[in-house]
C-alpha cells in the first residue's frame, strides 16, 4: 500500500526514538496502535455497508428479470396451466391391479436374476471355483417362484413304502 522498504523502515524508527524519546515511546505506540484499530474498524463498516448496497442492487436486478421472464411466459401461454397434464405413458393408471401386481413380480425376478448374474461375474472374476454358473443353474432347472409355496416334506406314508 504504503510501499515502505526495510531500509526506510529503520530510517522512521530512528527518527521516532529521536523526536519521541526512548521514554514516551510505549505510551506513543499504545496510541498509534489505537488509531490504527479506529482506521480498520471504520474501513470494515464502509466496505460492509458498501457490499449490502450492491447485494441489494443485484437483488433488484434479478427481480427485475424473473419478473420480465415470467410476463414472457404468461404471454406465451395464455390460457395457463391445463387442467390435466398430458400423459407420458410412465406410469399407467388404467392397468387393472391384476396385472399391475403381476408386472412387478416379473419385475421382481428380473431384478433377482440380475444380481445372481452380477455377483457369478464377480465370483468368476475372482476365481472362486465354487461359485454356481449359469449352466450349472439351468440344468438344476428353472428357480422357483416367490408366490410358490415351498414342496411339501414327504410324508410318512411315502417314506414306509
Amino acid at each position: 500500500m504504503f510501499d515502505i522498504g526495510a531500509t526506510e523502515l529503520l530510517l522512521l524508527i530512528v527518527v521516532t526514538i529521536l523526536v519521541i524519546g526512548p521514554k514516551d515511546m510505549p505510551l506513543a505506540l499504545r496510541t498509534l496502535g489505537r488509531w490504527v484499530g479506529k482506521m480498520r474498524k471504520m474501513s470494515a463498516q464502509f466496505r460492509s455497508g458498501f457490499d449490502s448496497i450492491v447485494r441489494e442492487a443485484e437483488l433488484e436486478d434479478m427481480e427485475k428479470k424473473w419478473k420480465a421472464q415470467n410476463e414472457k411466459i404468461m404471454r406465451e401461454h395464455p390460457e395457463g396451466v391445463p387442467a390435466e397434464m398430458e400423459p407420458t405413458g410412465a406410469f399407467p393408471s388404467d392397468i387393472p391391479p391384476e396385472k399391475a401386481a403381476e408386472l412387478r413380480r416379473i419385475a421382481e425376478q428380473e431384478r433377482e436374476q440380475a444380481i445372481i448374474a452380477a455377483k457369478e461375474a464377480a465370483a468368476a472374476e475372482a476365481g472362486d471355483p465354487s461359485a454356481p454358473s449359469a449352466e450349472s443353474r439351468a440344468e438344476d432347472g428353472p428357480a422357483p417362484d416367490r408366490d410358490d409355496p415351498a414342496p411339501e416334506p414327504p410324508s410318512e406314508q411315502s417314506k414306509e413304502s
